[in-house]
Protein backbone atom coordinates (compact mmCIF):
# COMPACT_ATOMS: atom_id res chain seq x y z
CA UNK A 1 0.00 0.00 0.00
CA UNK A 2 0.98 3.71 -0.96
CA UNK A 3 2.02 6.17 1.83
CA UNK A 4 0.17 8.83 -0.06
CA UNK A 5 -3.28 8.59 -1.88
CA UNK A 6 -4.34 11.39 -4.38
CA UNK A 7 -8.00 12.69 -3.96
CA UNK A 8 -8.37 11.95 -7.74
CA UNK A 9 -8.02 8.01 -6.56
CA UNK A 10 -10.61 7.84 -4.20
CA UNK A 11 -12.99 9.51 -6.69
CA UNK A 12 -15.88 9.05 -7.90
CA UNK A 13 -16.75 6.56 -5.53
CA UNK A 14 -15.09 7.49 -1.86
CA UNK A 15 -17.05 4.80 -0.29
CA UNK A 16 -15.27 1.68 -1.67
CA UNK A 17 -12.58 3.07 0.87
CA UNK A 18 -13.05 3.38 4.15
CA UNK A 19 -12.59 6.87 5.00
CA UNK A 20 -10.95 7.89 8.66
CA UNK A 21 -10.67 11.27 9.61
CA UNK A 22 -8.71 12.40 12.54
CA UNK A 23 -10.09 16.04 12.77
CA UNK A 24 -11.77 17.26 15.99
CA UNK A 25 -15.92 15.90 16.02
CA UNK A 26 -16.69 19.50 15.35
CA UNK A 27 -14.68 19.52 12.58
CA UNK A 28 -16.30 16.18 11.25
CA UNK A 29 -19.47 17.52 12.26
CA UNK A 30 -19.25 20.58 9.90
CA UNK A 31 -18.65 18.54 6.70
CA UNK A 32 -16.41 15.49 5.80
CA UNK A 33 -15.97 12.98 2.84
CA UNK A 34 -19.47 11.02 3.14
CA UNK A 35 -19.14 7.54 4.73
CA UNK A 36 -15.76 9.10 6.47
CA UNK A 37 -15.91 7.88 10.26
CA UNK A 38 -14.64 10.10 12.74
CA UNK A 39 -11.77 8.89 15.16
CA UNK A 40 -10.02 12.41 16.10
CA UNK A 41 -7.04 12.69 17.57
CA UNK A 42 -8.22 15.87 19.58
CA UNK A 43 -11.73 17.06 21.20
CA UNK A 44 -12.62 20.35 20.09
CA UNK A 45 -11.37 21.78 23.47
CA UNK A 46 -8.20 19.89 23.23
CA UNK A 47 -7.73 21.45 19.39
CA UNK A 48 -8.54 24.59 20.85
CA UNK A 49 -6.16 24.16 23.68
CA UNK A 50 -3.30 23.17 21.42
CA UNK A 51 -4.02 25.73 18.75
CA UNK A 52 -3.69 28.55 21.56
CA UNK A 53 -0.39 27.61 22.80
CA UNK A 54 0.95 27.20 19.15
CA UNK A 55 -0.63 31.21 18.70
CA UNK A 56 0.94 32.23 22.32
CA UNK A 57 3.65 30.50 23.12
CA UNK A 58 5.06 28.46 20.59
CA UNK A 59 5.26 25.57 18.19
CA UNK A 60 6.92 23.54 20.82
CA UNK A 61 4.86 24.68 23.71
CA UNK A 62 1.89 23.23 21.18
CA UNK A 63 3.75 19.65 20.53
CA UNK A 64 4.13 19.37 24.20
CA UNK A 65 0.68 19.76 24.93
CA UNK A 66 -0.55 17.63 21.67
CA UNK A 67 1.70 14.87 23.04
CA UNK A 68 0.77 14.69 26.61
CA UNK A 69 -2.77 14.67 24.98
CA UNK A 70 -2.47 12.01 22.75
CA UNK A 71 -0.26 10.04 24.73
CA UNK A 72 -3.01 9.38 27.18
CA UNK A 73 -5.06 7.89 24.46
CA UNK A 74 -3.50 5.53 22.35
CA UNK A 75 -5.32 2.49 23.29
CA UNK A 76 -8.80 4.46 22.76
CA UNK A 77 -7.87 5.34 19.08
CA UNK A 78 -6.74 1.60 18.74
CA UNK A 79 -9.49 0.13 20.43
CA UNK A 80 -11.91 2.84 18.39
CA UNK A 81 -10.20 1.59 14.71
CA UNK A 82 -10.77 -2.54 15.78
CA UNK A 83 -14.55 -1.74 16.57
CA UNK A 84 -15.82 0.24 13.83
CA UNK A 85 -13.33 -0.45 10.60
CA UNK A 86 -14.97 -2.31 7.57
CA UNK A 87 -12.67 -5.40 7.22
CA UNK A 88 -11.42 -6.44 3.47
CA UNK A 89 -11.88 -2.51 2.29
CA UNK A 90 -8.53 -0.11 1.84
CA UNK A 91 -7.90 2.53 4.72
CA UNK A 92 -7.57 5.82 3.85
CA UNK A 93 -6.52 8.47 6.45
CA UNK A 94 -6.59 12.27 6.57
CA UNK A 95 -6.52 15.25 8.45
CA UNK A 96 -7.54 18.69 7.39
CA UNK A 97 -4.16 19.33 5.00
CA UNK A 98 -2.95 15.52 5.54
CA UNK A 99 -0.10 16.83 7.82
CA UNK A 100 0.77 16.20 11.16
CA UNK A 101 -2.53 14.83 12.75
CA UNK A 102 -3.19 12.32 10.51
CA UNK A 103 0.59 11.68 10.06
CA UNK A 104 0.69 10.54 13.66
CA UNK A 105 -2.36 8.37 13.37
CA UNK A 106 -1.46 6.88 10.75
CA UNK A 107 1.60 5.87 12.20
CA UNK A 108 0.24 4.60 15.14
CA UNK A 109 -2.75 2.14 13.04
CA UNK A 110 0.49 1.17 10.33
CA UNK A 111 2.62 0.16 13.60
CA UNK A 112 -0.63 -1.55 15.18
CA UNK A 113 -1.14 -3.64 12.38
CA UNK A 114 -3.71 -1.96 10.40
CA UNK A 115 -1.96 -0.72 7.29
CA UNK A 116 -3.32 2.41 5.95
CA UNK A 117 -2.70 4.96 3.44
CA UNK A 118 -2.79 9.12 4.04
CA UNK A 119 -4.41 11.31 1.61
CA UNK A 120 -3.04 13.74 0.09
CA UNK A 121 -3.83 17.55 1.07
CA UNK A 122 -5.51 16.21 3.30
CA UNK A 123 -10.10 16.93 3.26
CA UNK A 124 -8.86 20.44 2.03
CA UNK A 125 -8.27 18.68 -1.44
CA UNK A 126 -11.57 16.83 -1.20
CA UNK A 127 -13.08 20.25 -0.89
CA UNK A 128 -11.17 21.70 -3.80
CA UNK A 129 -11.99 18.61 -5.84
CA UNK A 130 -15.93 19.53 -5.30
CA UNK A 131 -15.56 23.19 -6.31
CA UNK A 132 -13.35 22.65 -9.22
CA UNK A 133 -16.22 19.85 -10.14
CA UNK A 134 -18.78 22.12 -10.08
CA UNK A 135 -16.96 25.18 -11.71
CA UNK A 136 -15.55 23.24 -14.57
CA UNK A 137 -17.67 19.89 -15.23
CA UNK A 138 -20.33 20.32 -18.87
CA UNK A 139 -23.01 19.35 -16.80
CA UNK A 140 -25.90 18.38 -18.99
CA UNK A 141 -29.10 19.26 -16.86
CA UNK A 142 -33.13 18.72 -17.66
CA UNK A 143 -35.04 21.17 -14.79
CA UNK A 144 -38.34 20.08 -13.76
CA UNK A 145 -41.07 23.03 -12.39
CA UNK A 146 -44.42 23.47 -11.67
CA UNK A 147 -46.59 25.14 -9.23
CA UNK A 148 -46.52 23.80 -5.72
CA UNK A 149 -48.63 20.63 -5.29
CA UNK A 150 -47.78 19.46 -9.11
CA UNK A 151 -46.17 16.37 -7.26
CA UNK A 152 -42.50 17.19 -9.34
CA UNK A 153 -40.49 15.12 -6.67
CA UNK A 154 -43.23 12.23 -7.39
CA UNK A 155 -42.64 12.39 -11.39
CA UNK A 156 -38.58 12.93 -10.62
CA UNK A 157 -38.81 9.55 -8.89
CA UNK A 158 -40.87 7.74 -11.66
CA UNK A 159 -38.77 9.53 -14.50
CA UNK A 160 -35.30 7.61 -12.44
CA UNK A 161 -37.86 4.40 -12.71
CA UNK A 162 -37.87 4.80 -16.62
CA UNK A 163 -34.06 4.95 -16.66
CA UNK A 164 -33.54 9.14 -16.39
CA UNK A 165 -30.55 10.47 -14.33
CA UNK A 166 -32.62 11.99 -11.27
CA UNK A 167 -30.69 14.15 -8.25
CA UNK A 168 -33.26 14.62 -5.48
CA UNK A 169 -32.73 18.15 -4.11
CA UNK A 170 -34.66 18.26 -1.46
CA UNK A 171 -33.80 15.48 -0.26
CA UNK A 172 -30.39 15.52 0.00
CA UNK A 173 -31.03 18.74 2.10
CA UNK A 174 -33.68 17.40 4.11
CA UNK A 175 -36.49 20.22 2.99
CA UNK A 176 -39.14 20.85 0.91
CA UNK A 177 -37.80 24.08 -0.26
CA UNK A 178 -40.85 26.12 1.22
CA UNK A 179 -41.94 27.73 4.36
CA UNK A 180 -43.55 24.24 5.06
CA UNK A 181 -40.59 22.54 3.96
CA UNK A 182 -39.33 21.23 7.31
CA UNK A 183 -42.76 19.24 8.04
CA UNK A 184 -41.90 15.92 8.24
CA UNK A 185 -38.03 16.19 7.28
CA UNK A 186 -35.44 15.23 9.87
CA UNK A 187 -32.54 17.90 10.98
CA UNK A 188 -31.43 19.38 8.27
CA UNK A 189 -27.50 18.96 7.97
CA UNK A 190 -24.59 21.91 7.60
CA UNK A 191 -24.43 23.65 4.51
CA UNK A 192 -21.00 22.10 4.13
CA UNK A 193 -22.03 18.33 4.71
CA UNK A 194 -24.99 18.94 2.29
CA UNK A 195 -22.81 20.03 -0.52
CA UNK A 196 -20.24 16.68 0.06
CA UNK A 197 -23.48 15.00 -0.08
CA UNK A 198 -24.45 16.32 -3.40
CA UNK A 199 -21.28 16.27 -4.51
CA UNK A 200 -21.29 12.29 -4.05
CA UNK A 201 -24.52 11.99 -5.58
CA UNK A 202 -23.59 14.09 -9.16
CA UNK A 203 -19.98 11.65 -9.01
CA UNK A 204 -22.64 8.62 -9.11
CA UNK A 205 -24.04 10.21 -12.83
CA UNK A 206 -22.84 9.69 -16.28
CA UNK A 207 -21.73 12.93 -17.28
CA UNK A 208 -22.32 12.62 -20.43
CA UNK A 209 -26.25 11.95 -20.17
CA UNK A 210 -28.76 14.46 -18.53
CA UNK A 211 -29.42 14.59 -15.49
CA UNK A 212 -33.18 15.35 -14.29
CA UNK A 213 -33.43 18.14 -10.81
CA UNK A 214 -36.58 20.30 -9.49
CA UNK A 215 -36.67 24.02 -10.28
CA UNK A 216 -35.28 25.65 -7.13
CA UNK A 217 -34.51 28.68 -5.49
CA UNK A 218 -31.25 29.14 -4.17
CA UNK A 219 -31.46 28.10 -0.82
CA UNK A 220 -33.51 24.85 0.46
CA UNK A 221 -34.18 26.17 3.85
CA UNK A 222 -30.54 26.51 5.62
CA UNK A 223 -28.57 24.94 2.49
CA UNK A 224 -27.79 26.47 -0.78
CA UNK A 225 -27.03 25.23 -4.13
CA UNK A 226 -23.53 26.05 -4.81
CA UNK A 227 -23.47 28.97 -6.93
CA UNK A 228 -21.67 27.37 -9.71
CA UNK A 229 -24.36 24.83 -10.17
CA UNK A 230 -26.65 27.30 -9.66
CA UNK A 231 -25.92 29.13 -12.24
CA UNK A 232 -25.56 26.33 -14.54
CA UNK A 233 -29.50 25.49 -13.52
CA UNK A 234 -30.38 28.80 -14.30
CA UNK A 235 -28.81 28.55 -18.08
CA UNK A 236 -30.60 24.61 -18.51
CA UNK A 237 -33.61 24.10 -19.98
CA UNK A 238 -36.95 24.30 -17.49
CA UNK A 239 -39.81 21.94 -18.13
CA UNK A 240 -43.01 23.18 -17.25
CA UNK A 241 -45.70 20.82 -16.42
CA UNK A 242 -49.41 21.86 -15.66
CA UNK A 243 -51.69 19.95 -13.01
CA UNK A 244 -55.04 20.63 -11.94
CA UNK A 245 -55.82 22.63 -8.73
CA UNK A 246 -57.73 20.31 -6.92
CA UNK A 247 -55.13 17.97 -7.75
CA UNK A 248 -52.69 20.16 -6.65
CA UNK A 249 -54.98 20.73 -3.56
CA UNK A 250 -55.60 17.08 -3.04
CA UNK A 251 -51.30 16.84 -2.94
CA UNK A 252 -50.89 19.52 -0.67
CA UNK A 253 -53.03 17.99 2.03
CA UNK A 254 -51.95 14.64 1.37
CA UNK A 255 -48.07 15.41 2.65
CA UNK A 256 -48.95 17.75 5.22
CA UNK A 257 -51.77 16.29 7.12
CA UNK A 258 -50.88 12.83 8.05
CA UNK A 259 -49.03 13.33 11.80
CA UNK A 260 -48.93 16.89 11.16
CA UNK A 261 -49.89 19.08 14.33
CA UNK A 262 -51.63 22.17 13.69
CA UNK A 263 -49.52 24.75 15.71
CA UNK A 264 -46.83 23.47 13.10
CA UNK A 265 -48.43 24.77 10.21
CA UNK A 266 -49.47 27.90 11.74
CA UNK A 267 -46.05 28.32 12.33
CA UNK A 268 -45.38 27.85 8.64
CA UNK A 269 -48.19 30.70 7.60
CA UNK A 270 -46.74 32.64 10.02
CA UNK A 271 -43.34 32.82 8.23
CA UNK A 272 -45.07 34.10 5.07
CA UNK A 273 -47.62 36.21 6.67
CA UNK A 274 -46.59 39.43 5.11
CA UNK A 275 -46.17 38.14 1.98
CA UNK A 276 -49.93 36.69 2.10
CA UNK A 277 -51.32 39.84 3.32
CA UNK A 278 -53.29 40.31 6.43
CA UNK A 279 -56.68 39.30 5.47
CA UNK A 280 -56.03 35.96 3.65
CA UNK A 281 -53.12 35.14 6.68
CA UNK A 282 -56.52 35.82 9.35
CA UNK A 283 -58.77 33.63 6.95
CA UNK A 284 -55.62 30.93 6.95
CA UNK A 285 -55.76 31.07 10.74
CA UNK A 286 -59.37 30.30 11.25
CA UNK A 287 -59.48 27.47 9.07
CA UNK A 288 -56.21 25.56 10.48
CA UNK A 289 -57.88 26.53 14.25
CA UNK A 290 -61.26 24.97 12.28
CA UNK A 291 -59.10 21.99 11.01
CA UNK A 292 -60.23 23.06 7.25
CA UNK A 293 -56.80 22.27 5.54
CA UNK A 294 -58.20 22.59 2.15
CA UNK A 295 -58.97 26.27 2.47
CA UNK A 296 -55.86 27.01 4.35
CA UNK A 297 -53.71 25.17 1.46
CA UNK A 298 -55.94 27.05 -1.11
CA UNK A 299 -54.67 29.96 0.48
CA UNK A 300 -50.96 29.12 0.43
CA UNK A 301 -51.45 27.85 -3.21
CA UNK A 302 -52.33 31.35 -4.10
CA UNK A 303 -49.43 32.43 -2.41
CA UNK A 304 -46.96 30.29 -3.85
CA UNK A 305 -48.75 30.21 -7.75
CA UNK A 306 -47.19 33.81 -7.91
CA UNK A 307 -44.00 33.24 -6.92
CA UNK A 308 -43.79 30.07 -9.29
CA UNK A 309 -45.23 32.96 -12.30
CA UNK A 310 -42.02 34.92 -11.05
CA UNK A 311 -39.57 32.18 -11.95
CA UNK A 312 -40.84 30.99 -14.71
CA UNK A 313 -40.78 34.71 -16.16
CA UNK A 314 -37.58 35.28 -15.06
CA UNK A 315 -35.90 32.65 -17.02
CA UNK A 316 -34.32 32.74 -20.35
CA UNK A 317 -37.44 32.75 -22.37
CA UNK A 318 -35.92 30.41 -25.02
CA UNK A 319 -35.48 27.97 -22.42
CA UNK A 320 -38.75 27.39 -20.85
CA UNK A 321 -40.87 24.26 -22.74
CA UNK A 322 -44.16 24.22 -21.33
CA UNK A 323 -45.75 20.39 -21.32
CA UNK A 324 -49.36 21.28 -20.83
CA UNK A 325 -51.65 18.72 -18.52
CA UNK A 326 -49.46 16.38 -16.49
CA UNK A 327 -52.03 15.75 -13.68
CA UNK A 328 -51.39 11.82 -13.55
CA UNK A 329 -47.68 10.81 -12.24
CA UNK A 330 -46.80 8.14 -14.81
CA UNK A 331 -47.94 9.89 -17.60
CA UNK A 332 -46.05 13.04 -16.73
CA UNK A 333 -42.73 11.36 -16.47
CA UNK A 334 -43.40 9.48 -20.07
CA UNK A 335 -44.07 12.71 -21.11
CA UNK A 336 -40.93 13.96 -20.13
CA UNK A 337 -39.00 11.44 -21.11
CA UNK A 338 -40.80 10.87 -24.29
CA UNK A 339 -40.19 15.15 -24.84
CA UNK A 340 -36.54 14.94 -23.68
CA UNK A 341 -34.83 12.08 -25.41
CA UNK A 342 -31.52 10.16 -24.61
Amino acid sequence: MHEMTDIRDLLPDVRQYQIIDVRSPGEFHTGHIPGAINIPLFADEERARVGTLYTQQSPQAALDEGLRIAGSKLADYLDDLTTRIVPGKETIIHCWRGGKRSEAMQWLFNFSGHPMSRLKGGYKAYRQSFLEYFASTPLQLNILGGSTGSGKTEILYALSNLGQQVIDLEKIARHKGSAFGTIGEGTQLPNEQFENNLYEAFLKCDETKPIWLENESRSIGRNHIPETLWWKMRGSVLYSIDVNRDVRLDRVIQYYSHDTDVEILKEAFIKIKKRLGGLDFQKAMKALDEHDLRTAADIALKYYDKTYTFQIESWNKGQVKHLGACDDILMAAQKLAGHYCI
